[in-house]
């Protein structure tokens, strides 16, 4: 049986993806900070024994180190690093700590901590369980916003966080292609989540689904590439 680890597992994406490796049955481990508040997840896990659910803060380096110890000789074939924050938001009509003249200094290192180095810390972590898997995946769920080739104005926080994951992830793929590891960049999309707002093009379901065919087929060749949930490449 295949294995599948999911961070921010609670909500949005992170649920969703649950959802569908649990009916594909495969075995699920869900991370989330505080599982006595994650009811959905909770009830998932209620419908079958495929699901297990951990509390995990990815911004406590030495949690994830804890939960690695305790699950070491699980064989992990795909790592979906998908927790993560938006930065601070306008309220009131005002200006938003992403905004320049009014930065949000320490929301912008809590962002840079969650976004950018959490991925990799999960990859160091358990890097052991992933390379004695069937499928050796680490997938990171980042952002079109990351990309300097694309970018526009404002966000200045959150797209900084994910050219930095971006960088930090196709760095890894080019130090774990001796390993078989293959390391996925994926931009979900536009999305009705929480983060994406009602406004979004598409539905968790279809980016998702999406993400997760790209995540099946992915190469050697493939490994450090940065594309959306369609597989169309995009620019750095």
């Amino acid at each position: 049986m295949s294995t599948v680890m999911i961070t921010g597992a609670n909500r949005g994406l992170g649920l969703e993806f649950v959802r569908q490796y649990l009916k594909e049955g495969w075995h699920v481990l869900a991370l989330c900070r505080d599982p006595q508040k994650a009811t959905v997840l909770r009830q998932l896990g209620k419908e079958g024994s495929l699901l297990q659910v951990y509390a995990l803060d990815v911004a406590d380096f030495a949690a994830i180190d804890r939960l690695a110890a305790e699950l070491d000789g699980e064989t992990i074939d795909v790592l979906i690093n998908n927790a993560g924050v938006s930065g601070p938001r306008a309220t009131d009509g005002g200006p938003s700590g992403q905004t320049f003249g009014h930065t949000n200094y320490e929301a912008w290192s809590e962002a840079f901590k969650i976004n950018s180095q959490a991925p990799f810390k999960m990859a160091e972590a358990f890097i052991q369980q992933i390379e004695a898997s069937e499928h050796k995946i680490i997938a990171t769920i980042t952002s079109k916003m990351g990309s300097i080739g694309d970018a526009t104005t404002g966000s200045t926080i959150y797209r900084s966080s994910k050219t930095a994951v971006n960088m930090a992830m196709t760095t890894l793929a080019k130090q774990l292609a001796g390993s078989g590891v293959k390391v996925a960049l994926l931009h979900p999309g536009w999305v009705r989540t929480d983060m994406g707002g009602p406004q979004a093009l598409i539905g968790v379901e279809e980016s998702v689904a999406g993400m997760r065919k790209l995540i099946a087929s992915i190469t050697p060749a493939e490994s450090g590439k940065f594309v959306d949930y369609a597989g169309t490449a995009i620019p750095w």
